[in-house]
This record gives structure tokens, C-alpha cells and sequence, in this order.
């Protein structure tokens, strides 16, 4: 059965801002509405084209004189499971990881302002209160899930809210208890979505965009192989690999 075009999707561009990112430089956007009944097909199209969803809209950086922001994914059933990545999971072998509904909690309200607070104090999200947090967890919310990290008293360590696709996942969002830093939860979120994308028979996790002069985005080069989109398409690229064996 053919699958109907989806309609032509309403593209606006952000006011220029700031780049948070990279210091001196401008920011600017452009972001596609993803309402209607189409909303997941063209979220699908969209995200191949190296978009990122945020709340109803699915967005990508439009900046004037800058190609700094490459959208990444993980080839989930390519994926190297080095030594690191093993030692991740050893270091939290205690922890439980299950899908929850997309729907804000006090719980992951009050464990998402420790993390703002410990480590983005000065950025507009520490300043979100319960509304703002439901709203960014609930609106636009497609085919989304919480994945909850629990240790083995069941107190909530970390999350990460997740789009499903067609053909893969993507990490939108995560936060954790910033006091269990040596557990590298964020990373153990992602080696979590590529198993799963595994076992569900999905082809990549989406990561968002790799910055290579931002300390905030190194991270992304430590997993292997990894993809990024260039003006040929999605790449293999060849970053960090001697600091993930």
C-alpha cells in the first residue's frame, strides 16, 4: 500500500541570537510545524534532512556564514562496543532502564532542576519551572517515551525523553542526578537506545548536532561508527575514535 505525500510543510526562520555554542558567532534557525495528521511522516523526512524536533516544531541551525552544527547518528547494529563503552555498563550494572509515558512527573520536575542547577545554571533552562518542564516533555510529543534510570531502590537517577521513527530513535532531551557522575548516565542512555534499536530492528540513534569547538558536544565522537550529514548525504566520519577504545 503506497503511503500518501505528506503536505508541504510551513518552514519560518528564528530572529538572529547569540550562538551558544561558539562564542561571537550568530545564530538562526529554521523550523518546520509538524501539526496535523502527517505530523509523523514528515517528522520521519525531517529528520533524515538533519532536523531536530522541539516541541510541535522539527528545527535545524541556519546560520549565516556557519556549518559548524553536524547532525549525527549512531548506526545502531554497526555499533563497536569498545572496552569504555563496556566499562559503562559494568559501573552500572545496578541500574534498571524501562520506558515511561511522556508525561512530566514531580519526580523527574525535581531531578531535572538538580541537573540545570548543577550544570547549566546560566542557561535559560534552569530557569523552566514545572509548566515549562511539562511542556517541553508533553507538546509535539509524536511517538515519544521516557527512558527512566532507576537504581536498585527504584529512586530515579536519570531520563531521557525519546522520539520513536520509522527507522530509528532520537534522544531529545536528558538529565541526571548530577551527584552520580562518575556512572556516565548520558552515555548509558545512548548504549541503552542503540541496544534497543537493536532488539526493536531500528537503524540509527539519533544524536543531534556535533560541534567541533564545543566542549558540551565531544562527547557524540566517542561513539563508533558514527554518521554525520554532509553535502553528500549521511557520511561515515572519522572523529575521536582513540578516545572511546
Amino acid at each position: 500500500m503506497s503511503v500518501p505525500p505528506a503536505p508541504a510543510a510551513r518552514f519560518y526562520y528564528s530572529a538572529p541570537a547569540p550562538c551558544p555554542y561558539i562564542d561571537g558567532r550568530i545564530e538562526r534557525r529554521i523550523f518546520a510545524d509538524l501539526s496535523g495528521p502527517s505530523a509523523a511522516f514528515s517528522y520521519d523526512l525531517l529528520s533524515e534532512a538533519g532536523f531536530r524536533r522541539s516541541l510541535g516544531f522539527a528545527y535545524r541551525p541556519a546560520c549565516p556564514g556557519c556549518n559548524a552544527c553536524v547532525p549525527v547518528r549512531i548506526p545502531a547494529r554497526e555499533f563497536e562496543w569498545s572496552r569504555h563503552w563496556r566499562r559503562v555498563l559494568r559501573m552500572n550494572a545496578d541500574v534498571s532502564i524501562a520506558w515511561a509515558p511522556a508525561r512530566a512527573t514531580a519526580e523527574q520536575y525535581q531531578l531535572f532542576q538538580r541537573y540545570q542547577a548543577a550544570r547549566h545554571q546560566d542557561g535559560d533552562m534552569a530557569r523552566m519551572d514545572a509548566g515549562d518542564f511539562r511542556t517541553m516533555i508533553e507538546v509535539g510529543a509524536i511517538d515519544s517515551a521516557i527512558a527512566e534510570m532507576r537504581d536498585a531502590e527504584g529512586r530515579l537517577l536519570g531520563a531521557c525523553l525519546t522520539d520513536r521513527m520509522a527507522r530509528g530513535v532520537s534522544a531529545v532531551y536528558t538529565f541526571f542526578d548530577p551527584n552520580e557522575a562518575r556512572r556516565s548516565l548520558g552515555t548509558r542512555a545512548v548504549l541503552w537506545l542503540v541496544e534497543q534499536s537493536v532488539i526493536e530492528g531500528l537503524d540509527h540513534v539519533y544524536l543531534g548536532y556535533w560541534i567541533a569547538e564545543s566542549r558540551k558536544m565531544a562527547y557524540k565522537a566517542r561513539f563508533h561508527p558514527l554518521e554525520g550529514l554532509t553535502r553528500d548525504g549521511w557520511q561515515r566520519l572519522d572523529i575521536g575514535r582513540a578516545a572511546s577504545g
